[in-house]
């Protein structure tokens, strides 16, 4: 039917659902009339970039105005920076594992309050290259944790583990999509997220170190031999969450 599935039988017997990091809610809110037109979630880090991203949705899709007063839909919180532009839902999670799955429980259940169908989300941010060129774009084709396909969750005492692929159409329906603009150098490769930005991804410049730059250097080599090609920090509970509640999803960083 195309909706977004919730596997959860306990949201049945809740007389509300509030989405609390979003300030949004199912008797508060007509979240049919509000969002039952997305078709497209875009997701990002930086709560000033993912406003300037609605912006320039805003002029794409030929709305009105030039879209600088655009309103922040959960302005009651400071979470989430979420703005909409016609069809196009855009909102931030800022930095990490725990920040984006809080986000993505929220969003995904929005989009099956609001009812909406057929949507795409597609994670937008920031990433280190690993052995390609500067500037570049990956599209991520699998999301690694220690260069397996995974996401291990703990949930009570239970480590539970997930699959990381993302929809490889829409990865290739992107690639396709960069070609159209020139000097826009985009590749589809694995993608290795970490759990922090100093310790998981092995700099040198952080507070405690105790391995060698030749360590280091060695375990990369590993990485890229492995396809993987940029290392972030939320890609694997984004995959698998994405995978799990039917959402046609894709990285691109």
């Amino acid at each position: 039917s195309g909706l977004v599935h919730l596997k959860n039988p306990h949201l049945d017997s809740m007389e509300e659902d509030v989405l609390y990091h979003l300030d949004l809610g199912t008797k508060t809110h007509n979240l049919p009339a509000m969002f039952g037109d997305i078709k497209f979630v875009c997701v990002g880090g930086s709560p000033n970039r993912m406003k300037a991203f609605a912006q320039f949705m805003h002029k794409e899709v030929g709305l009105a105005g030039d879209g600088e007063d655009l309103a922040d839909i959960c302005a009651g919180t400071d979470h989430c920076a979420t703005s909409r532009a016609g069809p196009v839902l855009s909102i931030s999670h800022e930095m990490g594992i725990p920040s984006i799955s809080i986000m993505l429980h929220e969003l995904i259940k929005l989009l099956h309050h609001a009812k909406c169908r057929d949507v795409t989300i597609i994670r937008i941010g920031t990433s280190g290259g690993l052995g390609i060129e500067a500037g570049s774009v990956v599209i991520t084709d699998t999301a690694v944790d220690s260069f397996k396909p995974r996401f291990e969750q703990v949930v009570l005492d239970d480590v539970v583990v997930r699959s990381t692929e993302l929809d490889k159409d829409l990865a290739e329906e992107l690639l396709a999509c960069s070609k159209e603009i020139p000097d826009f150098p985009t590749l589809i490769g694995h993608t290795m997220c970490t759990y922090d930005f100093y310790e998981g991804q092995g700099r040198l410049d952080r507070a405690l170190c105790s391995f060698s730059s030749e360590k280091k250097l060695e375990c990369l080599k590993r990485a890229y031999d492995a396809g993987v090609r940029n290392i972030e920090m939320e890609s694997t509970a984004f995959a698998a969450l994405c995978r799990l509640c039917g959402l046609k999803g894709e990285s691109s960083c």
